[in-house]
């Protein structure tokens, strides 16, 4: 049933769309992908043929929550062999993630891009698709996509849900619109139980605290063995890996490496969380008279650079299997931080910032457990990483650390499974 809030809503998106296009397009000179499939943003699918058998719709934003909904996937088609995956992208990188991560199932994973949250589109996404659920990754809220589901008899599941103190406030300034959204989510597969209570407080009605799918990431076998071929390149020095890092953050860290005695200065092995600013990292480490060289271009012997920049997608697990040290990006400055618990699974020592309110309860574990160290600024991250790579068995004490957290808390895919098993039957 629509209200003044929903079609002010609406029509504010209405409104906008010739912006969010011509945005579109914009990005689309950096990143060539975000100028394809418009269509299908558009809610136009044209022939497209679905595989025979249920369509199971898994909404995954971008690379982080595509990545985290592999266990998810997997297990829903391992128990549900009739059916198949619609999975949902708004971001060109999350759906080559996909395209990368699920070619194992085949013709079973159909992708296509999220449409804009207008009932037209939507209607015509359901419509076309006809999915038997919905399942929203995380902290996909998007109330004419809820409205729709509703009013076509599609339960909608928000799963690995995760409610930061902040995002909280920002929903409820949205007031009517965002609780009425709440209110019509068939039921939530939360985090922890924090995240629970404050999905509660938007008037959810049905909420369960299933622990992070995250933990039960697989790491593939191929990533594994790019990260022995990356590590040879760079030879014997010891590497920090500095990942997911966002804008602000380089210069920080840069300057603070530029401070350590060359004597024991680690190759820095720094990675940004967006594709779309490899060049422009590229200009600051050159700026500041370091050598650099290229994970796209790497030659045999590495070990003499200052830092290596990855510049490639999809292999985050290579990275951290090369390095003996990481820094998880976004927590130096007030962004919320990342995902840590890919580092930890890699029995990797991990350090982070003072900001990680994304991932609160993932990292106040970790800390302690022992295997992750918060550090205050960017010149301590860099002078607790020397004292670590220093220093053999403090580092395997706290990577090993790591690895027991994070195989403690697995099993959350299981639990999840079972909590929507009402409406998978």
């Amino acid at each position: 049933m629509r209200t003044v809030y929903s079609t002010v809503y609406s029509f504010m998106w209405w409104l906008a769309l010739p912006l969010v296009l011509g945005r579109l397009w914009w990005r689309g000179r950096k990143e060539p992908g975000y100028r394809a499939h418009w269509a299908e943003r558009l809610g136009f699918y044209g022939a497209r043929r679905q595989p025979p058998g249920r369509a199971i719709w898994v909404h995954a934003v971008s690379v982080g929550e595509t990545r985290a909904a592999e266990p998810l996937v997997d297990a829903l088609l391992r128990a549900y062999p009739d059916s198949h995956i619609v999975l949902t992208h708004m971001t060109p990188t999350g759906r080559a993630t996909g395209a990368s991560v699920f070619a194992k199932h085949g013709a079973r994973v159909v992708q296509s891009y999220l449409p804009y949250d207008t009932g037209f589109m939507v209607g015509r996404f359901i419509r076309h698709f006809a999915p038997a659920i919905c399942i929203l990754m995380e902290t996909e809220v998007w109330p004419n996509l809820i409205a729709g589901c509703a009013a076509h008899g599609v339960p909608v599941a928000l799963v690995n849900a995760r409610l930061s103190e902040r995002s909280l406030r920002r929903g409820q300034r949205f007031g009517r619109l965002m609780g009425d959204a709440a209110r019509a989510i068939t039921v939530v597969a939360a985090q922890t139980e924090a995240d629970a209570q404050r999905i509660r407080s938007l008037g959810a009605p049905q909420v369960g605290v299933t622990g992070s799918i995250k933990f039960d990431v697989v790491i593939p076998a191929q990533a594994l063995e790019t990260g022995a071929w990356l590590r040879e390149r760079l030879g014997k020095r010891h590497v920090l890996l500095c990942a997911s890092t966002r804008e602000g953050e380089e210069n920080l860290i840069l300057d603070a490496y530029v401070g350590v005695d060359p004597a024991v200065r680690p190759l820095l092995l720094l990675v940004p969380r967006h594709p779309q600013r490899f060049d422009e990292v590229a200009i600051l480490v050159e700026a500041r008279g370091l050598s650099l060289a290229r994970r796209s271009q790497l030659p045999g012997d590495a070990a003499a650079f200052d830092v290596v920049l990855g510049d490639s997608m999809g292999e985050m697990f290579a990275y951290y299997s090369a390095c003996e040290c990481a820094y998880i990006g976004g927590s130096l400055l007030p962004l919320g931080g990342q995902n840590l618990i890919e580092a930890c699974a890699l029995g990797k020592p991990v350090l982070v910032g003072p900001h990680t309110f994304n991932f609160a309860q993932a990292t106040e574990d970790a800390l302690a457990a022992g295997g992750a160290e918060r550090v205050p600024d960017a010149r301590t991250l860099m002078s607790e990483a020397v004292r670590l790579l220093g220093d053999h068995a403090a580092r395997e004490a706290m990577g090993r650390n790591a690895a027991a957290f994070a195989a403690q808390h697995r099993g959350a895919t299981a639990r999840t499974l079972d909590l929507l098993q009402p409406w998978l039957k």
